[in-house]
């Protein structure tokens, strides 16, 4: 079986590299991270633990399919929805490229909200 609080806490971990710029927020009740003042659904990053995986939850990741694109075959299949990633797992190398992927997807989020 699957360690969830482990990789939560890993996605925590990589989001949290974003705090300096990001304060705390929720979604539904869904701990998030959103830029300061933002409102409703302009949240960066939300993190939700369910009963067989941790969703991540990316709505800036819709508006930039080709930043989203560029992310590798294994990254990609664990996207779940247009803007939901669940994992079961997360070893050290996809959590990089997640890390990765996450600073591209801040640089669109922080354009947006100059």
């Amino acid at each position: 079986m699957a360690d969830l609080e482990a990789v939560e806490a890993r996605l925590w971990q990589a989001l949290d590299r974003h705090r300096p710029e990001l304060v705390d927020g929720a979604i539904y009740g869904v701990p998030a991270l959103v830029w300061p003042g933002a409102t409703g659904h302009d949240y960066f990053a939300a993190v939700k633990r369910a009963s067989r995986h941790v969703g991540l939850y990316l709505i800036i990741a819709d508006r930039y399919p080709d930043d989203v694109a560029a992310a590798s075959p294994t990254l990609q299949a664990c996207r779940t929805g247009r803007a939901t990633w669940s994992f079961r797992s997360l070893e050290d190398d996809l959590a990089a490229e997640l890390e990765a992927l996450l600073d591209r997807l801040l640089e669109r989020y922080r354009a947006e909200h100059a």
